[in-house]
C-alpha cells in the first residue's frame, strides 16, 4: 500500500487555479483535508464547490497548480500510479449513478470486477456485506435501479463507493432529492459508517442540516478561493455576504440550533 509521510494530509490543495477561456474560477486556491475529518464544500452557484472535487478525484485538470492525494500529486505522476490511488477512494455522485441496465448486486460488483482479481465467490460475498452495511436486505440485489426508491438509490450508491473498502469518501450533495426523514436516516448513516470504517469524507453539500450534523470543517469557496475553512461555530462569525446570507438566514439559524455554542444573530 502506498503510504504518505507521517503528518501529510490527505488531500493538500496547492496555488489552484481554474479557468474556462477568460473565465476564472478559482484563483490561487489553497486547501487541506485531514485524516479521519469530514469536510464540507459549500458556496454559491459558480464558486467552482463541484469543479474542485472533480479535480480531486482527477476527473479534470486545473490550469495551474496542484492537488495531492495520500501525498502524491495527481498531476504528472505516471497513470498506473495514479490508478492505485484511485482504488482508496470511493463517490457516491448526486443521483446515486447506478447503471440502469445493471443489477443492484451487478452495480456494487462493478469495480470489483473491473480489477479482475478476484473471483465470483469473493465478489459475492463482499456485495452481500456492503448491502448489510447500508441496511439494505439482501433481497433487493437482483432488482434494477428503476425499482427502487430514492433512498434505497443512495443506499445501494454508497455499498459500492465502499465496495474496495476505501480510506477517502466523496460524497456530491448526498441527501439531494430525499424527503426529511430518509435524508435523517442517511446522514445517520453516513456519520455511523465514518466512525465505524475511520473514513475522511469530502462532501459537497447546500443542505445545511445535513452540513451542521456531519461536518467537523467546512471550506466556504466565494470570490475565487476558499474564503475560510474551520469548524462550523468558527466559519459563521466570518463577516462575508455569502456566510450571512446561507448560514444565518431563517433555515440556516434553525439548523444551527443544535449546535452548543453560540452564532452570531442576523
Amino acid at each position: 500500500m502506498l503510504t504518505a509521510p507521517a503528518n501529510t494530509p490527505i488531500i493538500e490543495v496547492e496555488g489552484l487555479w481554474t479557468q474556462f477561456g477568460s473565465h476564472v474560477v478559482h484563483r490561487d486556491l489553497n486547501l487541506r483535508v485531514e485524516y479521519g475529518e469530514i469536510m464540507s464544500l459549500v458556496g454559491g452557484s459558480g464558486s467552482g464547490k463541484t469543479t474542485l472535487m472533480r479535480q480531486m478525484l482527477g476527473l479534470e485538470t486545473p490550469a495551474q497548480g496542484g492537488i495531492k492525494v495520500f501525498g502524491i500529486p495527481l498531476q504528472n505522476t505516471p497513470r498506473e500510479l495514479v490508478h492505485r490511488i484511485r482504488r482508496r477512494w470511493g463517490v457516491l455522485f448526486q443521483e446515486g449513478a447506478l447503471y440502469s441496465a445493471l443489477t443492484v448486486f451487478d452495480n456494487i460488483a462493478l469495480p470489483l470486477r473491473e480489477l479482475r482479481v478476484f473471483d465470483e465467490d469473493y465478489i459475492h460475498d463482499m456485495v452481500m456485506l456492503k448491502l448489510d452495511m447500508v441496511d439494505i436486505e439482501r433481497r433487493h440485489a437482483w432488482k434494477s435501479p428503476s425499482d427502487l426508491s430514492g433512498g434505497m438509490v443512495k443506499r445501494i450508491a454508497l455499498a459500492r463507493a465502499l465496495v474496495l473498502e476505501p480510506e477517502l469518501i466523496f460524497l456530491d450533495e448526498p441527501t439531494a432529492g430525499l424527503d426529511p426523514d430518509r435524508s435523517e436516516s442517511f446522514v445517520n448513516l453516513i456519520r455511523e459508517l465514518h466512525k465505524k470504517l475511520g473514513l475522511t469524507v469530502v462532501m459537497v453539500s447546500h443542505d445545511l442540516d445535513t452540513i451542521v450534523s456531519l461536518s467537523h470543517r467546512i471550506a466556504v469557496l466565494a470570490e475565487q478561493r476558499v474564503l475560510v475553512h474551520g469548524p462550523l461555530a468558527d466559519v459563521v462569525k466570518v463577516e462575508h455576504p455569502f456566510v450571512r446570507n446561507f448560514f444565518l438566514g431563517e433555515r440556516g439559524l434553525r439548523a444551527l440550533s443544535a449546535l452548543p455554542t453560540e452564532v452570531p444573530q442576523s
